[in-house]
């Protein structure tokens, strides 16, 4: 807008089935690349590999500011740190919900529930109108870590006036209700409590809410937990940084 250009998220892609000889895919950054003397900054919604995962590979063409929540600062932080980019990188920490402007754009954080801490929505206001850029979301009433989706500011946000909502959330589209995640951890504690022998849990690395319901239902069985894995024990550490986990020993 007004000849500046803002990005939100870079993230990364996974080959899959369909293309078996692929690892890992990223945006081809050229278009943007050639204007970054226009680029604001990038702000990233949240910490998933596929909205956050390629800044350390693509911000040498860039060489841009980021924005991001203080967990998802902390992962990214971890991130440069391996490219040897810490010390160059303007890394800016965004409170959750929090305002903030790169002008002319007017940004506003909406806190959104999801399957990692500190998802946010953005709200991106201009002097033509206002769009709204979900991120990633879940309508969990119990989400665990983190409040449940801002809903009354969503509803002030309409009532306000959007010209555009830009929504890439999975099963966004499909009708039905998904399960909460205080559900799955009222139903883990009774099935590790059930069981004799070793458990093995397998879980996104970024669900912090599910690794400490792990770890409280082993509690709760008098059993004791291992983490196994480097994106587990990252995130760990990120979560911890930020002030989650209190109750779950190191």
């Amino acid at each position: 807008y007004g000849g500046k250009w803002l990005a939100v998220d870079c993230g990364i892609g996974f080959g899959g089935a369909e293309h078996p000889e692929v690892d890992v895919m990223m945006p081809d950054p050229g278009f943007i690349a050639e204007r970054r003397d226009k680029l604001l900054g990038i702000v990233a919604t949240h910490a998933h590999e596929d909205h956050i995962g390629a800044v350390a590979w693509l911000w040498p063409q860039l060489r841009c500011p980021v924005y991001a929540t203080p967990f998802a600062a902390a992962v990214l932080r971890r991130k440069l740190g391996e490219a040897q980019l810490l010390g160059e990188v303007k890394l800016h920490v965004i409170p959750t919900g929090g305002s903030f402007e790169l002008a002319p754009f007017k940004l506003q954080f909406i806190r959104m529930a999801h399957s990692i801490p500190e998802s946010q929505a953005l709200v991106i206001r201009t002097a033509s109108g206002t769009v709204l850029h979900t991120g990633d979301f879940k309508l969990d009433p119990e989400p665990l870590l983190g409040p449940p989706s801002d809903e009354a500011a969503l509803q002030a946000l309409g009532d306000e006036g959007v010209l555009a909502m830009v929504c890439d959330s999975t099963n966004a589209m499909v009708e039905g209700h998904s399960g909460s995640e205080g559900d799955v951890r009222r139903s883990l504690a009774a099935l590790i409590r059930g069981v004799k022998g070793r458990v093995a849990v397998t879980c996104f690395a970024s669900n912090v809410a599910r690794v400490e319901s792990v770890a409280l239902a082993a509690r709760a069985a008098g059993r004791s937990v291992a983490l196994v894995g480097r994106s587990l024990r990252n995130l760990d550490a990120a979560a911890r940084e930020c002030g989650y986990l209190k109750g779950i020993p190191p």
